[in-house]
């Protein structure tokens, strides 16, 4: 690892009240950002990149509760410092093998007048954008406070295009509307759809990350990043003045942060180009993470794993063992003297089907869901004792089960969903870990369905958010690594906890059997929710027509098959799963051989075509190895994409397997017609494919030896 580290210390020659600026350049010139105190005070940023506004100036601070004299103005500048960082780090997982973190810095000390309190704001100006946060040094005038009300300012420079979420306190799970900003208060109300818990603040309301597209040709994405004891920031639009404020998640009380000096807020960050690839290709919101807090990393690996998921999501199977009860106390409720209901999943038989159907082609693991005591009444019951997470139904044998998937040499992925009740989980957390560890389990998802325990808390709260990042690092000691779905959104820290290898925190695969979500939804995944890191998206599902698991299920998996395959690499994740039933991979063992052969680490990746909402098309090269794999997710209008292969290694010949929409595949009309070429290439071919709507494809790149 290379790094450099100056610091270059300015002391005023005039600390007046006067209105003051600094500007700083990011490290090509391309990006300016200047501070600035008004005349009353008030801290004031503005950006812009290659002499385009991108924020006009806005305004920065905190309203404080019960407090006379918030943190928004009255301010005067008492030091200043810069800096300039650069290094190159490598994550444990992750798109490329070494990570570039090259920033300038400036660091302003604020002290407000009135009350003397100390207040820094940072600036960290990269190639791809701008990162601030607040800072609360140690202080005798500002030690214990509460925050009201965050009122940092991103001030749009026009009417902006936009693919976004309603602002909810409790989910993410929602499909995408495009409109100009002006538009999302009429658009609102149909972007909210049902969901199991939900609550949105304000009809101009949205949620990070957010994609924004200008008429000049400017794509801009707000987020955050190293969300850490603090709520998750929404933004709220001011129409009239086409201006976004950050809108924090309160807590029961309605307080939006209980804060103790010193101490600092997560990152506002503002990623900007003119070209939509290099928004996938920032690493920003990882630069903005604390490097890497586990000693020891070795146990942590990328996991391919299949599991007995689908089928209940589908509705051919369920999650509880019988129909029998209706109130389920745990350590009460005798299953032994209950009918099972026929179509309880996580049973030993099919199970081992599972184990079986992994170890044969080569998958890491199983994940068992349903598979403990509890399931009859665990949702929407408000009930704290909801899960206990280790004792199962009678007709799973975990020990039969551990030691069966040992002799496959097959893991198991254990499954927690809490239902919402966060005490409940912590007061059992240790003994399902231990649990987990003795029965050879290295990996659990968790789910959050439903309303937060303690009662009136939401799920992006600041005590909630706290809650996630307290069983993220629990599981260190344990060796475990977590998939946490229906939790706050990430925002990089997988950098510091690389143990967090998955995420849901949005609308994934299981809305297709929901009623099905927008053909283009996974082409703005990766311009939004992946920007924080990666998405446990559950893709791999050849049955579209979701009737023929569940008679009573119409829903339609609105994607082709080869927009199924190419979604291994567009979706990138450590974490990747073959979600649907061994019986239909069967049925297309061709085409599932793209999923057995696909990576799941990276060297290298290089981002070939983008455009947010319409397609996106990206190469990846396995960690430690020669090959390549090429993934092409399309919208809803039909396009020929043509890419250049001048990534692959100049003089060395290739081999492409080719998996493409067929000339009439349509994600709704023929979503299981495809073709498989095989082709000689070079770093000197170029390839024309078509994409149907909803469609895309894959490609396997294999040295000739």
């Amino acid at each position: 690892m290379k790094s450099f580290f100056i610091i270059h210390i300015i002391f005023l020659l005039s600390l007046s009240n006067r209105v003051s600026a600094q500007e700083l350049k990011s490290p090509n010139g391309e990006f300016t950002m200047q501070f600035s105190l008004e005349n009353d005070g008030m801290p004031t940023y503005e950006l812009s990149y290659k002499n385009q506004v991108v924020i006009k100036p806005s305004h920065l601070g905190l309203e404080l509760k019960n407090d006379d004299k918030s943190l928004l103005d009255d301010f005067k500048i008492v030091d200043e410092t810069t800096a300039t960082f650069d290094e190159t780090w490598q994550p444990v997982w992750g798109e490329e093998k070494d990570v570039r973190n090259h920033y300038n810095e400036l660091a302003v000390t604020l002290k407000q007048n009135e009350t003397n309190r100390l207040m820094l704001i940072r600036f960290r100006l990269f190639d791809d954008g701008l990162g601030f946060r607040y800072e609360f040094p140690q202080q005798d005038n500002l030690v214990y406070f509460i925050i009201k009300e965050e009122k940092s300012q991103f001030a749009m420079a026009g009417d902006h295009t936009a693919l976004w979420i309603p602002g909810d306190y409790d989910t993410q799970e929602y499909d995408y509307t495009e409109s100009k900003l002006s538009e999302i208060n009429e658009k609102f109300d149909k972007a909210v759809t049902g969901n199991a818990s939900q609550e949105q603040f304000s009809k101009t309301g949205v949620q990070t990350a957010l994609i924004m597209k200008t008429d000049a040709g400017l794509y801009i994405n707000l987020h955050e990043a190293a969300l850490i004891n603090y709520a998750c920031m929404h933004l709220n639009l001011d129409e009239a003045n086409m201006v976004f404020e950050s809108w924090l998640t309160p807590d029961a009380k309605g307080d939006k942060g209980y804060m103790q000096a010193p101490c600092k807020t997560p990152w506002r960050t503002i990623i900007v180009s003119d070209d939509a690839r290099d928004i996938l290709a920032s690493r920003m919101t990882l630069n903005l993470n604390e490097p890497c807090a586990i000693e020891e990393t070795s146990w942590i690996k990328p996991v391919k794993y299949i599991g007995v998921w689908w089928e209940m999501i589908t509705g051919k199977s369920s999650w509880a063992y019988t129909d029998e009860i209706r109130a389920v106390q745990l350590g009460v409720t005798d299953y032994s003297q209950v009918k099972p209901n026929g179509t309880h999943a996580a049973n030993n038989k099919k199970v081992k089907r599972y184990i079986d159907f992994a170890a044969t082609h080569g998958f890491d693991a199983v994940l068992v869901e349903g598979w403990n005591e509890g399931w009859e009444d665990w949702f929407g019951k408000s009930k704290d004792y909801v899960f206990d997470f280790v004792t199962p139904y009678p007709d799973f044998d975990v020990n039969e089960i551990h030691e069966y998937a040992k002799s496959k040499d097959v893991k198991m992925m254990m499954h927690h969903e809490t239902s919402g009740s966060t005490r409940n989980y912590e007061r059992h957390m240790d003994s399902a870990y231990q649990f987990m560890k003795d029965n050879g389990y290295d990996a659990v998802k968790s789910g959050y369905v439903g309303n937060i325990l303690p009662r009136g808390e939401r799920h992006y709260s600041q005590w909630i958010n706290n809650h996630y990042q307290y069983a993220l690092e629990k599981a260190v000691d344990y060796e475990i690594m977590i998939n946490a779905h229906e939790a706050v959104r990430p925002t990089g820290i997988c950098r510091t906890y690389p143990n967090l290898i998955g995420n849901e925190s949005a609308r994934g695969t299981e809305y297709q059997a929901f009623g099905g979500s927008n053909p283009n939804h996974v082409t703005i995944l990766p311009f939004t929710r992946l920007i924080g890191g990666p998405m446990d998206y559950t893709p791999g599902i050849f049955e579209m027509d979701i009737s023929k698991l569940n008679p009573n299920n119409n829903s339609h998996v609105n994607s082709t098959i080869a927009n199924q395959l190419a979604l291994y690499v567009t979706m990138y994740s450590p974490l990747q799963m073959a979600a649907d039933l061994p019986e239909h991979y069967e049925q297309f063992m061709d085409a599932f051989q793209f999923i057995k052969d696909v990576a799941i680490d990276w060297d290298k990746s290089v981002y070939l075509e983008a455009e947010p909402g319409d397609y996106i098309t990206i190469a990846r090269k396995e960690k430690d190895g020669g090959d390549w794999y090429v993934g092409n997710v399309n919208g809803n209008t039909p396009r020929t994409s043509t890419i250049s292969l001048d990534f692959l290694e100049k003089g060395k010949k290739y081999i492409a397997i080719i998996y493409a929409d067929a000339k009439d595949a349509h994600y709704k009309s023929n979503p299981q017609a495809y073709t498989i070429t095989n082709k000689k290439v070079t770093s000197k071919s170029k390839l024309s494919l078509r994409s149907a709507p909803g469609g895309g494809y894959a490609i396997s790149i294999n040295e000739v030896k």
